[in-house]
């Protein structure tokens, strides 16, 4: 990854953060884990540049779309109980589905395994 896009990368999450109420350790640990995985740093710039995701980028058939979609259903989940959620906010979303995204590169069976059990939709085969 050259010198530009680890800016864009930083800028990007940066200006996503502002809109997010994100700052300081969180964005730091994003930043460093979208640097040191290309192929999800990509999906972020393709996502902070067009304000959608290309979905290239797959861990074990999960998209970061995926990722996010079941983060929404999660949330709602806890919303429904009362607890204050992450609302309305896309920006506050995306990031946290990148994180996700990242963590789950690391452990891919902790995070399917959560994904398949945490949801309302069980089946693997949604589409």
């Amino acid at each position: 990854m050259g010198m530009s896009e680890e800016r864009k990368i930083k800028e990007a999450a940066d200006r996503l953060g502002a809109a997010a109420g994100e700052n300081g350790e969180f964005l730091e640990r994003l930043v460093e884990g979208l640097l040191a995985s290309p192929g999800i740093g990509e999906e972020f710039l393709f996502y902070a540049e067009n304000g959608d995701f290309s979905c290239k980028m797959k861990i074990d058939g999960y998209t970061v779309l995926d990722i996010m979609i079941w983060q929404i259903d999660h949330f709602k989940a806890q919303m429904d109980r009362g607890r204050p959620g992450m609302g309305d906010n896309g920006s506050k979303m995306a990031l946290r589905a990148f994180d996700t995204m990242l963590k789950m590169e690391k452990e891919p069976e902790k995070y399917k395994q959560r994904m398949q059990s945490e949801t309302g939709t069980d089946y693997p085969e949604k589409y």
